[in-house]
Formats: structure tokens, sequence, C-alpha cells
């Protein structure tokens, strides 16, 4: 857990910095044998608790009286220098995925820099939910982490925001892993709904890749332009390409494993129980997608064990959530069902 604890006694304060997020604390009463020869901070009063710090995690000199801990920096230059790289391999993105339908690069470039502008806009909303909620709660967030994919038809894996979320207690998690799929939600429907009103219907060519709908891309379709003939799809216009990718994004960081979005809100809503959840979701996951043919997601599933499936605990896990917090986390990751399509890419 992180540790953020002031022990008062007949005396000076001391402070456990915030920079040992590892330590990890227990309690004895004064009476009690010292689990190891490392000498306690704190006096023995009689009848008081002691917090001993495991020696392992610790160097005591970190834990000086009346010394408040200094504020992490945050790299600057290398978020700056991803965000200007993933503009332009999403740019490049869609000047490609476009050229092909133009006749003038002009028209193409132009395409280009509105997917380009519609997508890091939705990220910078997602990736902002988070860090300004932490910037709330005093946790410590970096600044966003914008990850580029060039020659790919989307240009960007997303982007991702380096915390501990053991910083912050159950509310203080739930809020800000949710804030950022519900920020990023806005701009994506935004785009999703003016780019299908701006595109057209067109017959497609057998041999064409095709891009998979997810429910609410289907549903926003046959809203707008109906029933489809056979052999017809909608050519996506460059803003509404922009929302597919937003839902995709959303829908994936809403999984309940880990680290993701889905795994801080199952784990600030279940607590502990999120653990066998967790477990469970990967596991099938794995099967199907071998089962299903469906290895393309077999490396993100690789990625996800390597980080980690459970959830660390939070830095306290008994504040209540309320109500409203726990329909509003089940609804969110509800949205599942309606933003993800297991096969993205297609023929």
């Amino acid at each position: 857990m992180g540790v953020s604890r002031v022990c008062e006694y007949a005396g000076p304060q001391i402070h456990l910095a915030d920079r040992l997020p590892k330590a990890r604390i227990y309690t004895t009463m004064n009476d009690e044998r010292h689990r190891t020869n490392f000498p306690p901070f704190v006096p023995e009063p009689p009848g008081t608790m002691l917090v001993d710090v495991m020696p392992e995690f610790l160097d005591p000199r970190d834990a000086t009286p009346n010394d408040a801990a200094p504020p992490l920096k945050r790299w600057v230059w290398r978020p700056a220098i991803l965000f200007v790289v993933t503009c332009a391999s999403t740019f490049a993105a869609g000047f490609i995925y476009n050229y092909s339908s133009h006749d003038r690069w002009q028209v193409a470039a132009l395409d280009g820099l509105m997917y380009c502008g519609a997508v890091m806009t939705i990220l910078v909303c997602h990736e902002m939910g988070h860090f300004l909620q932490a910037l709330r709660y005093g946790v410590y967030a970096s600044y966003p982490f914008f990850i580029p994919m060039p020659f790919t038809p989307i240009g960007t894996l997303g982007a991702v925001i380096v915390m501990d979320s053991r910083h912050g207690d159950r509310k203080a998690v739930f809020d800000i892993g949710i804030s950022g799929p519900l920020a990023g939600l806005i701009p994506t429907f935004f785009f999703l709904w003016l780019g299908l009103t701006w595109s057209h219907v067109a017959w497609i060519p057998p041999g064409v890749i095709l891009f998979g709908d997810p429910p609410l891309v289907k549903l926003f379709t046959h809203w707008i332009f109906g029933p489809l003939p056979p052999g017809f799809d909608v050519v996506l216009h460059p803003l509404g390409f922009a929302g597919w990718v937003g839902l995709l994004i959303t829908s994936l960081n809403l999984m309940p494993i880990g680290q993701l979005d889905g795994g801080h809100i199952l784990y600030t809503m279940l607590r502990r129980n999120a653990h066998a959840v967790a477990v469970g979701v990967f596991m099938l996951a794995i099967f199907f997608s071998i089962r299903l043919h469906l290895y393309h997601w077999l490396p993100m599933l690789g990625l996800l064990a390597f980080m980690g499936i459970r959830h660390p605990p939070t830095a306290d896990d008994s504040v209540p959530l309320g109500l409203g917090r726990h329909i509003l986390g089940w609804l969110t990751l509800a949205f599942i069902a309606l933003g993800f399509t297991p096969v993205p890419i297609g023929q």
C-alpha cells in the first residue's frame, strides 16, 4: 500500500514519505516482540501502537521528523515528443486511408488532419479525465504518454498515465479510473454521430478490407441510413472513423482486468473479490481467442499478463462508495457490450 501516514505521540511528528509507494507497514503493541531487528521510528510510550517498517522496503534515513515528501517531478519532454509523434502517425493513417479514394492529395491531407484532430481530441479528453481527478485527490499522476502506431490503419494504441493507485483510497481510485472513459466518450459520441451523417453508402467490391462494427455503430448506422442493400456498406467520413477508434479504445480500457480503467472500477466496487472476476475474464478471453481463431488479441492478453491481472489494494479499501457510484460503475462496465467488436479489421 502507499504510505502517507503521520504517527503522533508526545514528541515530534514523523512523516513516512509519499515517495515510498512500496513500503509495507504493520502495527504491533508495545508489549509485543518486534518481528524484525529493525528499530521502529517511534519511541515506545506505554499503551501506544507502533508503526514498524519492513527494512527491505525502506531506508530509515528516508523518514525524517517534520520533513514533508518533496513532490515528484513529472516528465515533460517525453510526453510532449510522444504527443507530436502520435499526431504525425494518426495524420499519416488518415491520409493513407483516404488517399486511395481521392485523386487529389490535398483532399486526402485535409481528411488526414480531420481524423488526426478528432482522434487526438478523444485521447486528450480521456487522459485529462484521469489526470484532473488525480490532481483533485492529491494522487501523483504523470502527464499522458501517447502511443504512436505508424503504418497501421488507426495510427495509435491510445495513451497511458503513470500513477500509483495505492496512494488513493477506494473512492479516489474509483473516480480517477472512471473519469477517463466518461470524458473520452463525450467527443467519441459527437464525432461518431457527426461523421456518420457526413458518410455515404457505396457498393463494396469483394476483397476490400472492412472494419468490424460494434453494436453501437450498427445502431447509429441503421438509424441514419436504414437497412443497407446486399453488397453495400457505409464509407465512413474521417470523423466517423475517429469515433469508431474511440469506441474501440474505450471498450478495451474498460476490460475489468489489472490496472486497466475497468480493473480500477471493478476493484473499487468488489474489492478483493475482483481478483477472481479478473482472472476469470482473462481466462475466458484466452479461450475464446483461440477457439474462435481471434489470434490478434493474444499479444494484448500477453501484455496484460505481464502487467498483472490482479489489482493492488488502495490506500484504504474501507472507504464507502455509495449507491450512486456503484450504479455508475456497473453501467460504465456494461458499455463494453455496446462499443467492443471482436474482429476490428477483416474482410
